[in-house]
């Protein structure tokens, strides 16, 4: 006698259930798709950023937890942030900051401080900050690039800071342990920042990779939201780099 066997959903618990993750630079691109990440595997979340009305929609469409407009580069303001949060949180991603492209000889000094100031010095600043609020076991997640990996003419002090990440989150993980550091270097991400860079170029970029890339699309900030998400929920990963361009570093792209 003949028969199927019917196929039962399989159920799974949630990975960050009641755990609460705060999203600086989370009212759009990589930091909001984090955050909806997080919100599907159950996490409370919190999200910073510059803009307060985007911030506020982004807050509200995901049920955030709380909210809060501030610059992230302004210690003082870095620092009542962390200090105003109830208890304990698990984890904190960081995507804010951009690059600064130009001739290394064309840099004034303040424009070369900023590019340090929007990323090594920043994840000092946050780690500091963060070292006493985050459990253990729960993680900071940094954002980098591959693209300076290849140095050349524009690129200015990219190529720099660059190399400096991966060594610097290493150092953050040996000391803020139990708390685990991880540095996600990411290639061309389709965000409102990359629009933003690239104007009316953006579309000519876009079908540039599509064609080039070794996965034939380009990389978009839920791609990187879900690689972020699982760092956090696999309690193995320290102090490490983790890729995610799409192969754009080992092609003409």
């Amino acid at each position: 006698m003949g028969g199927s066997t019917a196929k039962v959903p399989v159920q799974r618990e949630p990975e960050l259930l009641g755990q609460t993750v705060v999203v600086i630079g989370g009212s759009a691109g990589i930091g909001l798709e984090t955050a909806r990440r997080a919100r599907s595997e159950g996490a409370r979340v919190i999200l910073t950023g510059r803009n307060s009305e985007r911030l506020q929609l982004a807050g509200s469409e995901l049920g955030a937890l709380s909210t809060a407009a501030f610059d992230v580069n302004d210690p003082a303001a870095l620092e009542r942030f962390f200090g105003g949060l109830p208890g304990t949180i698990d984890h904190v991603m960081v995507t804010a900051g951009g690059p600064h492209y130009a001739r290394l000889l064309e840099m004034g000094d303040e424009e070369a401080r900023r590019a340090f100031d929007d990323h090594p010095l920043l994840m000092i600043q946050v780690a500091r900050n963060a070292a006493h609020k985050v459990r253990p076991g729960g993680t900071l997640v940094f954002m980098g690039g591959t693209g300076g990996r290849r140095p050349s003419i524009g690129l200015g002090i990219v190529p720099a800071v660059t190399a400096a990440l991966p060594a610097l989150t290493a150092s953050l993980a040996l000391e803020l342990a139990p708390v685990r550091v991880n540095l996600i270097a990411a290639g061309f991400v389709d965000t409102p920042l990359s629009a933003t860079l690239l104007g009316d170029d953006l579309d000519k970029r876009r079908n540039q990779l599509r064609t080039t890339l070794p996965i034939r699309r380009v990389v978009t900030p839920a791609d990187v939201g879900s690689l972020a998400v699982h760092i956090m929920i696999n309690t193995a990963l320290t102090g490490a780099t983790y890729d995610i361009d799409g192969g754009q570093q080992f092609v003409a792209a």
